[in-house]
């Protein structure tokens, strides 16, 4: 199930309702990532105190552990990971990207040796979508060929070449029409997305996308940006693709990003987002603010007494000084990564909220002529 309501656009930016089996979703909207049924570093409670509406959780390493038969037996992933909002799940075809040398990609799918144990594997298009049925995320996406920027023969590395990503592209179109068939015969009950692919050349992303549109899927998704392309080409091919989705149906840009792209994604005509990067930096000391990226690994914040970000109403900038920060990440305290996460996710999700409201108030050119101001401002 899944009902989209375009409320109003400004340029190419729109605000709209999702509404899916699990909770409705105030779009544009950006989704935490759960990789194994937790966003690291914290809670469910966490999450939604940050204001999360839906987060992401990774079809392939569910099936790898737990595994299917653990979630079967709680009903799908929201009970067992105790989060009763919406869920989206990725197909698996990213890790086919990253994989590597660990896996070999035929018309029937991907054949892998499983990166925890090392047993034997196959994903195929029907696999996927058998274990996404399983998890009953409200928001399933197509098995898909990750169309890398550079391919790999022996020591060398060269760009990927038009006839390399169109064999790619119309694999995965294949797999999309072997998606929608088996996600039918399962009759699952949810929402199935197609994923635009076609590297960076504009005419294989309009040939992906005319061969989706006539599969007629419920939302759409752009893939294969953000995999080591420069970010000139990534901006390029969204700024091509974007307008050419279906106006009625939600579009949801894959792997992306920092604050600039998201900002970028939304003026493009981006409704969904999800990227590891709020919650991976925070791990490594990289936190986002209003006014520019602070490391609190630098030694200038060992006695700094004022909180990340003062216009911030997230937990850690209410509690905890800069001081204190830098000295459990030097300490090597669990409590960093837990503070430093929650004031990420609070930044990322707090900038979506701006961008609805200034989308609401019809002022969204102004509010990111101010986003970028701010951001150029840097850390005092």
């Amino acid at each position: 199930m899944l009902d989209f309501t375009l409320h109003h656009t400004s340029g190419r930016a729109r605000r709209g309702t999702l509404r899916l089996n699990h909770g409705t979703v105030q779009t544009p909207q950006f989704m935490p990532v759960g990789t194994y049924g937790s966003v690291k570093g914290i809670t469910p409670d966490g999450l939604r105190q940050a204001g999360a509406q839906i987060i992401l959780g990774n079809t392939f390493h569910l099936w790898l552990r737990p595994g299917l038969e653990v979630v079967r037996r709680f009903g799908g992933l929201h009970r067992f990971i105790g989060w009763d909002g919406p869920i989206l799940t990725d197909s698996g075809g990213f890790q086919v990207w990253s994989l590597g040398d660990l896996r070999k990609i035929s018309e029937q799918g991907v054949r892998f040796a499983s990166p925890v144990n090392g047993d034997k594997l196959m994903l195929t298009p029907e696999v996927s979508m058998q274990i996404q049925t399983v998890l009953n995320s409200d928001i399933v996406m197509q098995f898909d060929e990750c169309t890398p920027y550079e391919i790999r023969r022996g020591d060398q590395r060269h760009r990927t070449t038009e006839a390399e990503a169109r064999a790619s592209m119309e694999l995965s179109l294949r797999w999309a029409r072997r998606c929608q068939d088996e996600f039918e015969r399962l009759e699952n009950p949810n929402a199935l997305f197609g994923i635009n692919q076609g590297g960076m050349f504009e005419n294989l992303r309009e040939a992906s996308l005319e061969g989706l549109l006539k599969l007629d899927f419920p939302g759409y998704a752009i893939g294969g940006l953000s995999v080591g392309e420069p970010k000139e080409d990534m901006l390029r091919v969204l700024d091509h693709v974007a307008p050419l989705l279906p106006q009625q149906r939600p579009r949801y840009l894959m792997g992306v990003g920092t604050p600039e792209d998201l900002v970028q994604g939304v003026t493009s005509g981006i409704d969904l987002f999800d990227c590891v990067m709020p919650t991976r930096n925070a791990r490594n000391g990289h936190l986002f603010t209003r006014w520019g990226d602070l490391r609190i690994r630098n030694a200038r914040y060992r006695d700094d007494p004022r909180p990340l970000d003062e216009s911030c109403s997230c937990p850690t900038c209410q509690g905890f000084s800069r001081a204190y920060l830098h000295h459990l990440d030097r300490c090597g305290e669990m409590l960093f990564p837990m503070l430093a996460t929650a004031h990420n996710l609070h930044y990322y999700l707090d900038l979506m909220r701006g961008m609805r409201q200034a989308l609401d108030e019809d002022a969204f050119e102004t509010f990111v002529a101010r986003f970028r101001a701010e951001r150029a401002r840097g850390i005092e």
